[in-house]
């Protein structure tokens, strides 16, 4: 799954001990989507579906 650079700079925030289990989640989620590519938009609203703000 690629990430756009926007994407990957906000997933890099998250605390590292739980980045591969977030970044698979929105990859999942992702894929669920149809998408091909993660943008800032998509990871907001993943971000929000998990109740993050």
């Amino acid at each position: 799954m690629e990430w756009n650079s926007d994407a990957e700079t906000k997933l890099k925030e998250v605390p590292f001990f739980v980045r591969p289990a977030v970044r698979r989640r929105i990859e999942r989620l992702a894929g669920d989507a149809g998408l091909e590519r993660i943008d800032l938009a998509f990871y907001e609203q993943a971000k929000a579906q998990f109740g993050q703000k």
